[in-house]
């Protein structure tokens, strides 16, 4: 679902559960050098390392969520961000059931 220009969107509408364990994302926004997602995390649990190319600000917008960021601890809750620079080590540590996040890729 990417969400056209001058048109009213929810971005809250159309949300896929995910199994116990899993993650959804659904890009909402391409544009230039920016992606804008939102991820749907359910009970995650030592997740994925990730390494990307571009710069990431993420924003819990219900539930919480704990993150490493090459060996430093995030616990972070409703209406709390943090910015990740390209090339940082990072993954999810956990998650409660249906914690969504906003997220902005910046290429």
């Amino acid at each position: 679902m990417v969400f056209m220009k001058n048109t009213i969107n929810n971005i809250f509408k159309n949300l896929q559960n995910p199994d116990i364990g899993d993650e959804i994302f659904t890009t909402l926004l391409k544009h230039k050098n920016v992606e804008i997602e939102i991820i749907n995390s359910n009970k995650i649990q030592n997740g994925q390392w990730y390494k990307q190319v571009q710069d990431e600000w993420v924003v819990i917008l219900s539930g919480q969520a704990t993150l490493e960021v090459e060996g430093s601890i995030h616990n972070l809750g409703s209406g709390d961000s943090l910015f990740i620079e390209k090339n940082r080590s990072h993954r999810v540590l956990q998650t409660d059931d249906k914690t969504l996040w906003l997220a902005v890729h910046i290429f």
